[in-house]
């Protein structure tokens, strides 16, 4: 029996989708302008996110709902850490705590774990898939933006035990569809999708906050310096 949940969870989370795109952090991040500051910040929450998904994946890895989509070899939580190594240096995990909005993430994802882990399947697409379809070219801006040397600081999008991303993606459709489900966990799994949606939207809109921070010090540097000069 095929549920088709794959373009269930597409369609349904389009306008998410659009929304998270357009928020100013992502916007700037995809237009080249990459604070590092502000890009290290976000390796931090994603390693707390990561973290909780993979948690509940590996408790409830024997759940009807999960084990179909049980891959490890998409894990990011090795990758993370080589990242904040780079970023913060090997004392990294005492330098970094979840934000706020990080936070309200993780427990939302150990909340589903204990509760209802099939919604798990939302917060591991929106994740995954995510990466896996837009790794190469977030990868690409980082390394321009940050003037970053070869693979340093970019870990996260490096997927090395996947060959094809494309043949893996359709693998991971294939055993989306194929999940025993019932409409309303249909449902509620979309439903979920979007809140996960939503969740990521806040942890940018935070560094979105931190970026305009930093943008408004260094405009009244420049302000000031301009000054100086005139003086």
């Amino acid at each position: 029996m095929s549920t088709n949940l794959a373009q269930q969870l597409r369609e349904g989370t389009t306008k998410s989708h659009s929304m998270a795109e357009n928020v100013s952090f992502v916007k700037s991040f995809l237009g080249g302008v990459v604070d590092k500051k502000s890009y290290r910040t976000l390796v931090a929450n994603l390693f707390f996110v990561y973290l909780a998904i993979e948690e509940e994946i590996e408790i409830n890895k024997d759940h009807i709902a999960i084990k179909s989509i049980y891959f490890p070899e998409l894990y990011r939580k090795s990758s993370l850490i080589e990242d904040l190594e780079y970023y913060y240096g090997l004392d990294w995990l005492n330098q970094i705590e979840p934000s706020l909005a990080t936070q309200v993430y993780v427990d939302r994802i150990h909340n589903v774990g204990s509760n209802q882990p099939e919604l798990l399947i939302a917060h591991a697409y929106t994740r995954y898939m995510g990466d896996l379809s837009g790794g190469q070219i977030l990868k690409k801006i980082a390394q321009n933006a940050m003037n970053l040397p070869d693979n340093s600081g970019t870990s996260f999008y490096n997927f090395k035990s996947i060959k094809d991303d494309k043949l893996f993606k359709d693998t991971y459709r294939d055993s989306l569809n194929k999940i025993p489900l019932e409409h309303h966990q249909i449902e509620q799994i979309i439903s979920e999708a979007n809140i996960a949606f939503n969740l990521n939207m806040k942890m940018f809109q935070e560094l979105n906050s931190n970026l305009i921070k930093i943008m408004l010090m260094l405009l009244l540097n420049s302000i000031n310096n301009f000054r100086k000069k005139l003086s």
